[in-house]
C-alpha cells in the first residue's frame, strides 16, 4: 500500500492523518463549550426553559466530542517519541514545558469540572453548576493558548538559545511563548472554532426547522447561530488578513506558496484566483488572474514589488500545489459563510428567518463548513513550513527517528483502520444525537442519572487520561 516512500514520509503521513482527525474534535469543543456557558447563562439570566433544554440537548454532543477530542490527542502526541525521537530531543526543552503548562492548567481544569457540569445540575445547584460550566469552557481556550504557542514557537521560533548538546532552550520565557506568530494564530483559530459551532449548530436548526419551523428550540439555536455567522465571519476575515500580513514577515516563501509567486514581480503582483501550479515548471498553468491585485492585498499598494520564491532556494520550496490548493478552499469557505451571514440578516430583516426554505438549506448545506475551513487552513500552515519543523532552523528529515519504512507504515495502516472504526462509530452517534429535535422538559444529565452520551464521553476522556 505505501511501497516506494520513505520512513520520513510515512511519518509525515501517520501525524498529518492523525492531526486532520484530532483538529476537527478540540475546534468543535472549544466552540461548543462556550455555547453551552453562554445557554446556562441566559437561562439564570432569563428563566426561559428554552435555554436550559438546549443546553442539555448539546451537552451530550459535547461529551462525545471532547472525549474523542482527548482520545486522539494522547494517540497523536506519542509520536513525538516513536516518529519524531530526534525532533523531541532538539526541542524538549522549549516545548515540553509548555505541553505541561497546558496539562496542569487547562486539562485540570477541565477534567476537575467536567464531572460537574455533565451530571451535576440538581446535585450542586444552578450557579455552581454555571461556574463548572465556565470553567470547562475556559479550559478549553487555556489550552488553545498553550498549544498554539508551541505550534507557533515552531513556525516563528523566537527567545531561545543552543545548549552545548545542540537543543532549543529558553533564553526568555515571554518571547518564547508571546513568539510573533503566536497573538495571530491564537485569534484566527479562537475564531474559527467559534465560527465551526456555529455552523453546525445552525445546520441542527435549520434541519429541523425544515419540518417544522414553529419548535422554539429550533428557532433559537438557529437564530443564535446565524447571529453568531453575520458577526464573526467578518471579524475572522480581518482577522485572516492580518495574519498573512504577520505571515509574509516572518515566512515569505509560505505566502509565496499561497499566492503562486513563482517569480518575484517588481511592479505588482496579480492575484492568481485559481490555476494548476507545477513544482516541475515553476509556474501556475492555465491561471486566471487579477493584475497587481496580490500587492493589493499584501502591501496595499498596486504597484508594490513582491519577491518569488526565485528569491528562495529549490530546497527550501514548499509544496507549492497543497499549499495553494489549501488556502483558498479556507479562503473561499469563509467568503460562504460571510455570504450565508449576510443572507441570514437580510431574512431576519424581511421577517423571514424561520420561513426562508432557502436559508435553511444553505444553512444545512454550511454545516461541515467550519471543519473544512479549519483543515483547510491547518494545511496550508503545516505544509507552508517545509521543509522546516523549526522553521529555518531544523530540517523535517532531520527530525524523524531512525525508523525503517516497514515498521511505520504497518503503524501507519494499523491507525487508519483503528481511527475509521472507532471515529466513524463516535460523529454516527452525534449525528443521531443532533437528528433528533430539542424537546421540552428534555432532563438527559440534568436529571439524577447520567446520560448514556455523557457517560460515554466521560469514560473517554478517563482512560485517555489513564493513558
Amino acid at each position: 500500500m505505501f511501497e516506494g516512500f520513505d520512513a520520513v514520509v510515512l511519518a509525515r503521513i501517520q501525524f498529518a492523518f492523525t492531526m486532520s482527525f484530532h483538529i476537527v474534535f478540540p475546534a468543535f469543543s472549544i466552540g461548543l463549550a462556550s455555547y453551552l456557558a453562554v445557554l446556562e447563562g441566559l437561562w439564570l439570566w432569563t428563566g426561559r426553559e428554552v435555554f436550559i433544554n438546549l443546553f442539555n440537548y448539546w451537552l451530550k454532543i459535547f461529551a462525545i466530542a471532547f472525549g474523542m477530542g482527548v482520545v486522539s490527542g494522547i494517540v497523536m502526541s506519542y509520536q513525538f517519541g516513536t516518529n519524531w525521537a530526534a525532533f523531541s530531543d532538539k526541542t524538549g526543552p522549549v516545548l515540553g514545558p509548555l505541553m505541561a503548562y497546558e496539562v496542569l492548567t487547562a486539562f485540570f481544569l477541565e477534567a476537575g469540572f467536567l464531572g460537574v457540569m455533565l451530571f451535576g445540575l440538581k446535585r450542586v445547584g444552578p450557579k455552581l453548576h454555571f461556574l463548572a460550566t465556565m470553567m470547562v469552557a475556559t479550559g478549553t481556550l487555556i489550552s488553545a493558548f498553550w498549544i498554539l504557542s508551541a505550534n507557533s514557537w515552531m513556525q516563528t521560533p523566537a527567545g531561545y538559545a543552543m545548549n552545548a548538546a545542540g537543543q532549543f532552550i529558553a533564553a526568555d520565557w515571554f518571547k518564547l511563548i508571546f513568539n510573533p506568530s503566536f497573538p495571530y494564530r491564537l485569534v484566527h483559530m479562537v475564531l474559527a472554532a467559534y465560527l465551526t459551532t456555529a455552523f453546525v449548530v445552525g445546520a441542527v436548526g435549520a434541519w429541523h426547522l425544515l419540518s417544522d419551523n414553529a419548535r422554539e428550540g429550533s428557532r433559537v439555536m438557529f437564530s443564535m447561530a446565524m447571529w453568531m455567522a453575520a458577526l464573526v465571519a467578518p471579524i475572522q476575515i480581518f482577522a485572516g488578513d492580518q495574519h498573512g500580513l504577520n505571515t509574509l514577515e516572518h515566512q515569505p516563501a509560505k505566502v509565496m506558496a499561497m499566492e503562486g509567486h513563482f517569480k518575484s514581480h517588481p511592479n505588482g503582483a496579480p492575484l492568481i484566483l485559481f490555476g494548476f501550479p507545477s513544482m516541475k515548471d515553476a509556474e501556475v498553468k492555465y491561471s486566471i488572474e487579477i493584475p497587481k491585485a496580490s500587492s493589493l492585498i499584501l502591501k496595499h499598494d498596486l504597484n508594490a514589488p513582491l519577491a518569488g520564491l526565485d528569491t528562495v532556494p529549490r530546497e527550501n520550496w514548499p509544496p507549492v500545489p497543497i499549499v495553494f490548493w489549501s488556502f483558498r478552499i479556507m479562503v473561499g469557505i469563509g467568503f460562504a459563510m460571510l455570504g450565508l451571514g449576510a443572507l441570514s440578516l437580510l431574512m431576519r430583516w424581511r421577517g423571514k428567518l424561520y420561513d426562508s426554505t432557502l436559508l435553511h438549506r444553505l444553512a444545512v448545506m454550511m454545516g461541515p463548513a467550519g471543519f473544512v475551513a479549519v483543515l483547510a487552513g491547518w494545511i496550508t500552515t503545516e505544509t507552508g513550513r517545509q521543509p522546516f519543523t523549526v522553521y529555518g532552523l531544523m530540517r523535517t528529515a532531520e527530525s524523524a527517528s531512525p525508523l525503517a519504512a516497514p515498521a511505520v507504515a504497518t503503524s501507519l495502516i494499523a491507525f487508519i483502520i483503528v481511527y475509521f472504526i472507532v471515529f466513524t462509530a463516535g460523529v454516527i452517534y452525534m449525528l443521531r444525537l443532533m437528528a433528533e429535535p430539542p424537546h421540552q422538559g428534555e432532563e438527559g444529565p440534568r436529571g439524577d442519572e447520567p446520560s448514556r452520551a455523557a457517560g460515554m464521553g466521560m469514560a473517554m476522556a478517563t482512560d485517555a487520561g489513564k493513558g
